[in-house]
């Protein structure tokens, strides 16, 4: 248990990595805070759209029938859009006093930096526990599982710690927030193993996952496009930033496969 505690705990720091990235002085910069928000919103469409919905109607449709998991599916994305929703009405988004409104400082970049890293914390919690798992069954496995879930790890941190950067020029607060998204992982592997798995049925982890694909879809249509479009001199930056974060999501789902 303790091998697949560690394996675990070193894939989800990963994060930590893509949060130095998302510190470099260069992301106050506009243009870069442009595609680092499209690159954050092509991340979660694609994850959403074709890793995470998917892998739960298949699921639900092998317990319930098509007609049942796609009802059961949609709902529990359209739970999880709302709960975003009701999230930016509740978050902070109004400069703090004293804190000059420069461009290139938006204060709603912090409430889309914190929706980041509670998607993203909620997404690798049954990550997390995959990994876990995977490593008790086969210590080889899981290891190499756990490399390329560190991977797609990476680029997480990014979108979690670059708005945040950006928001408030705390380097310290920026990496504490994508660090924690990543300890999500390990906390998950350790919970689900010891209990969740046991006192929850699977219908009730997949439609989980169909909540947070839908919380990622709302958070990228609602705060990271309209959020790179602000910033954006052109089209340029948010259509690069969408086509990176597609691409290397697409990448790091297919090293996940092999």
């Amino acid at each position: 248990m303790l091998l697949a505690l560690g394996v675990t705990l070193l894939a989800g720091l990963a994060t930590s990595v893509g949060g130095v990235i998302g510190t470099r002085s260069r992301m106050v910069r506009p243009g870069a805070m442009a595609v680092a928000l499209a690159f954050a919103a092509g991340l979660m469409l694609t994850i959403s759209l074709v890793e995470i919905a998917p892998a739960a109607l298949d699921s639900m449709t092998g317990a319930l029938g098509r007609g049942p998991a796609v009802a059961a599916v949609l709902g529990a994305m359209a739970l999880g859009a709302g709960v975003v929703y009701a999230l930016r009405r509740l978050l902070p988004h109004r400069p703090a006093p004293g804190v000059p409104d420069v461009r290139g400082l938006d204060p709603t970049l912090l409430r889309s930096g914190v929706l980041i890293a509670l998607v993203v914390t909620l997404h690798n919690l049954p990550e997390g526990l995959a990994t876990f798992l995977s490593t008790v069954e086969d210590p080889a496995g899981g290891v190499v599982l756990a490399f390329a879930i560190a991977i797609h790890n990476v680029p997480e941190g990014l979108a979690v710690a670059a708005p945040i950067y950006v928001a408030t020029r705390n380097r310290r607060q920026a990496m504490l927030w994508a660090t924690l998204s990543g300890l999500a992982e390990p906390a998950g592997g350790l919970l689900g193993y010891l209990a969740l798995r046991a006192l929850l049925p699977p219908a009730w982890l997949d439609l989980s996952l169909a909540l947070v694909a839908g919380m990622m879809i709302a958070v990228s249509l609602l705060e990271l496009v309209p959020g790179a479009r602000r910033y954006a001199v052109g089209h340029r930056e948010v259509l690069v930033g969408l086509f990176l974060g597609a691409v290397v999501m697409v990448l790091s789902l297919a090293l996940l496969r092999r």
